[in-house]
């Protein structure tokens, strides 16, 4: 990145790296429920349908479907317990905390952007 007077000038090579690294994050994370899934989970371990009461408004079919795409992707954990009937409690994973700054930086924002369209 070079500076001229008080300007940023970003090279082509560093703007398509950024850009590459933004499509390979939305790809992990995209669509309406991903994020508020792990934030839901970062509270404490649930079981689906403590999730679904936090999520309104999701179906069952698509919280499974979310649930196994973050299990793919490492950023939620699903705990089988031999009980009966068979327990399955959901937690966020370790490396699901790389996320907390996304996600206080979106609360932030939502919060300021919600704010600016009501106040209109």
């Amino acid at each position: 990145m070079e500076k001229t007077e008080n300007k940023v000038t970003v090279t082509k090579a560093e703007c398509t790296s950024s850009l590459r690294n933004v499509i390979d994050a939305l790809y992990v994370l995209n669509g309406k429920w991903k994020l508020p899934i792990v934030l839901s989970l970062v509270n404490a371990p649930k079981r689906f349908n403590e999730i679904m009461k936090d999520l309104e408004g999701i179906s069952p079919k698509i919280l499974a479907q979310e649930l196994r795409h973050l299990e793919q992707n490492e950023l939620v954990v699903r705990n089988v317990y031999p009980t009966t009937p068979v327990s399955i409690v959901y937690e966020a994973s370790a490396y699901s905390e790389t996320l907390n700054d996304v996600l206080k930086t979106l609360s932030h924002w939502g919060a300021g952007h919600r704010n600016k369209i009501i106040g209109k």
